[in-house]
C-alpha cells in the first residue's frame, strides 16, 4: 500500500475531506516546537483552515529530541489525516505544515527563526519542556539550561532556541516573532516570557531588556481530548483512505483555543479560523478548571464508588449524570465571574456533552490520580467562594467526600494510591474519624475552609453513604 502524499490526494475516497488550499503553494510563517499528536490535532487544524484564505502561515514543525514525527511529515509531503471521533465522525487531510526540522538540523532551525517571513513561533512541549522550577521560574540548574548558558549558539532547550532566534533577529534589525505557548499552564505566556528574559539576561542584559519590551508572549488556553494513535487506529485510517498514514491523529469533536489579544502588524486572522481572542484568558481558564476539571474529578470519585470504569459509563448512569449536571449548573457555574464572550451555561452544556461521547474511553481511575494536588483548584476554591457568598455547599461536598472514601478504600485494601502524598494519605485515611483526620491535612485543605462548620458538616454527612457502600442513596436525594 502506498503512503499519503500530495500525489495521492486526488484518489482518496470522496468521504475524506481534502484541504481547501494547494499544499504546494503555502509558505512558512510559523515555527512550531513539539509537533506531537495534540499540536497536529488541534493548533495545526486551526491553521489549516486559515491557509485556505491566507497561504503565508504554513507551519515548520520542529522536534528537538525525537525524529519520528518529523520523518513521517517529510515522507508524506507534510500531510496527515485528522480523524474526529464523535457522534458524527469524519476524516480530513491536514495540509498545514510547509516544512519539518528534526534533531541535528540546528542550522536549518536557526535560519528559519531568523527568516523575516516567520512572524510567529508556537510550542507544545509540555510543562516539563520549559525547564521551569517548582515556583514557575526558569531552573538555572537544569542540565539543558546550564549547557545553554555556556553554549548559547548551540541550544539544547526550547527556551535556548527561542532566545537564540530572537538574538539573531535583534542583531539583524528584524522585528521579533510573537511567541505563543500552547501548553496547559496557567499564565503560560508570562511564564515563558520570564524564562526567556532570565536566560537572555545571564549572557546579554541588553537582549533581555529587548525581549521584555518588544516581544509578544500572549497567554493562551487550549482544550481537546486527543487519544493516542495506536496501531489499531492507524490501521483503520489506512483502510478508510486506501493509503498508509503514519502521521494520522484523532481527537474529539470539541476543540478550543483561547488566546490573549496581541499586536502583530499584518498578522493572521486567527479569529476567522475559530480562535477565541480575549483580554481575559484567566476567566476562560477558571471556567475550564472549575467546570470541566471539577466535573471530571466528581465523576471519577463518585463513579468509582459506583463500580463504573469510564467517563462515558459514568454519564450513562442516570442518577450520577443528573447529579453532576446539577452540580455544574446550580453550584459551580454560580461561582464564576462574567467573562466577555463566554456563555458559561452553554460552555457547561458543551462540557457535559463531551463526557457523553461513547468514542472516547477516558478511565475514571486515571482522572482520580493526584487528587491531593487537583482538588484544591478543581473543587475547594469553588466551595470557598460558595461559602463566602452564603450559598449551600452540600452538593459540592459530595465529590470531596467521595475522594476521602476513595483514599480510605485504597489504604485499607493495601492498593497503590497514585498521589504525591500517597504515604501521608494512606496513614491518615485509616483512622476511626476519617473525615476529621483528612480535613486536618493542611497540604490539601486550607485551615479557613477545613474549620468552617458548614463545610465540615456537609463533608461528614456526605461521607456516610460512601463508607456504608450505598452512595447511590446520596445521589437520589
Amino acid at each position: 500500500m502506498t503512503s499519503l502524499s500530495r500525489a495521492a490526494l486526488a484518489a482518496l475516497p470522496q468521504s475524506i475531506l481534502r484541504p481547501g488550499h494547494d499544499p504546494a503553494a503555502i509558505s512558512t510563517g510559523i515555527v512550531h516546537f513539539g509537533p506531537g499528536a495534540f499540536h497536529r490535532a488541534h493548533q495545526a487544524a486551526y491553521i489549516d483552515r486559515l491557509l485556505d484564505s491566507d497561504p503565508r502561515w504554513g507551519i515548520a514543525a520542529v522536534s528537538l529530541r525525537s525524529p519520528g514525527t518529523v520523518e513521517a511529515l517529510k515522507a508524506q509531503d507534510g500531510l496527515y489525516t485528522l480523524a474526529v471521533i464523535d457522534q458524527a465522525p469524519s476524516m480530513r487531510v491536514i495540509a498545514a505544515h510547509s516544512d519539518a526540522v528534526g534533531p541535528g538540523e540546528g542550522a536549518r532551525l536557526r535560519a528559519l527563526l531568523a527568516d523575516p517571513a516567520v512572524r510567529i513561533a508556537t510550542s507544545t512541549v509540555t510543562e516539563k519542556g520549559y525547564c521551569l522550577a517548582g515556583d514557575g521560574t526558569l531552573d538555572m540548574a537544569h542540565p539543558d539550561i546550564v549547557r545553554d548558558l555556556s553554549r548559547p549558539a548551540e541550544p539544547a532547550s526550547v527556551i535556548g532556541w527561542i532566545v537564540a532566534g530572537l538574538a539573531d533577529r535583534r542583531a539583524a534589525g528584524i522585528p521579533p516573532f510573537a511567541m505563543l505557548c500552547c501548553d496547559n499552564m496557567t499564565g503560560n505566556g508570562g511564564k515563558l516570557r520570564a524564562a526567556c528574559v532570565a536566560l537572555a539576561h545571564a549572557n546579554d542584559p541588553g537582549l533581555a531588556d529587548w525581549i521584555e519590551s518588544e516581544v509578544a508572549f500572549p497567554d493562551s488556553m487550549v482544550d481537546s481530548i486527543t487519544p493516542a494513535s495506536d496501531p489499531a487506529f492507524l490501521g483503520h485510517v489506512a483502510h478508510e483512505l486506501g493509503v498508509t498514514d503514519n502521521g494520522a491523529v484523532q481527537r474529539e469533536g470539541f476543540a478550543q483555543w483561547v488566546l490573549q489579544r496581541f499586536e502583530l502588524p499584518e498578522g493572521p486572522d486567527l479569529a476567522a479560523a475559530g480562535v477565541t481572542l480575549t483580554d481575559d484568558v484567566r476567566g476562560y481558564e477558571q471556567a475550564k478548571l472549575r467546570i470541566l476539571n471539577g466535573a471530571h474529578s466528581s465523576l471519577a470519585y463518585i463513579g468509582i464508588a459506583l463500580g463504573l470504569e469510564t467517563v462515558f459509563e459514568a454519564m450513562s448512569d442516570p442518577a450520577l449524570e443528573g447529579f453532576v449536571s446539577r452540580l455544574v449548573h446550580s453550584d459551580i457555574a454560580l461561582t464564576l465571574k462574567p467573562v466577555a464572550g463566554l456563555d458559561v451555561s452553554a460552555y457547561a452544556d458543551a462540557v457535559l456533552d463531551r463526557f457523553r461521547n461513547p468514542e472516547i474511553r477516558h478511565l475514571l481511575s486515571q482522572i482520580a490520580w493526584d487528587g491531593s494536588q487537583k482538588l484544591p483548584y478543581r473543587l475547594l476554591d469553588t466551595i470557598q467562594d460558595a461559602l463566602v457568598a452564603g450559598r449551600d455547599v452540600d452538593r459540592l461536598a459530595v465529590p470531596v467526600a467521595a475522594w476521602i472514601a476513595f483514599v480510605r478504600y485504597k489504604a485499607q485494601a493495601g492498593e497503590t494510591i497514585t498521589d504525591p502524598l500517597a504515604d501521608v494519605l494512606a496513614q491518615t485515611a485509616t483512622g476511626s474519624d476519617v473525615a476529621a483526620a483528612m480535613l486536618a491535612l493542611r497540604q490539601v485543605f486550607p485551615e479557613k475552609l477545613a474549620t468552617d462548620p458548614r463545610f465540615r458538616h456537609a463533608v461528614t454527612e456526605a461521607l456516610l453513604p460512601f463508607l456504608d457502600g450505598h452512595p447511590e442513596t446520596l445521589l437520589r436525594r
